[in-house]
């Protein structure tokens, strides 16, 4: 049985970036991992849930997460509701790859992934970075490959993972 399908896509990042559209009720906030990164893990894990993924443990995930060398916390953008709930998270590495994104489902489809890759794609600009990568499940139900192609990420290469 032939395994599920991964996409590779690629965005420049040599033109203009559109300032985050944050939608109402939901605005940026700076990430303390003291008081956030549970409820990170926590979106994760429900985002992936339902996209089919996994996420471990928070025993495991966070201690990986944070000794990654290409870890920054900088680099983690998170969106909070009116009583400053986290909705929405962006992780990057430093080498300007999105290894996260997640909406909680009561946000999805208000434009607050998009407002999130926006913040994101700025401050990577802001390092230096002529390009911003990232995989997707070529099956994910969530709409992910529709948002990210619509912010101008290109396929890059596809492969099966067993």
């Amino acid at each position: 049985m032939a395994g599920r399908l991964v996409l590779h896509l690629r965005r420049s990042l040599d033109g203009s970036v559109p300032d985050p559209d944050w939608p109402k009720g939901a605005r940026p906030a700076p990430f303390d991992s003291e008081r956030h990164a549970q409820q990170v893990h926590a979106l994760l894990r429900q985002a992936y849930a339902q996209g089919g993924g996994y996420v471990e443990p928070f025993a495991i995930w966070w201690p990986s997460l944070r000794d990654d060398s290409e870890y920054d916390p900088a680099l983690v953008f998170i969106a909070v509701d009116e009583r400053d709930r986290i909705v929405g998270v962006a992780q990057c590495w430093t080498s300007a790859f999105v290894k996260d994104l997640a909406v909680a489902p009561a946000w999805r489809r208000k434009g607050l992934g998009s407002a999130l890759l926006h913040e994101a794609f700025r401050a990577l600009r802001e390092r230096g970075a002529a390009a911003v990568s990232l995989k997707v499940d070529a099956d994910n139900p969530s709409g992910a490959q529709r948002l990210y192609r619509a912010l101008g990420f290109e396929e890059v290469e596809s492969y099966r993972l067993d």
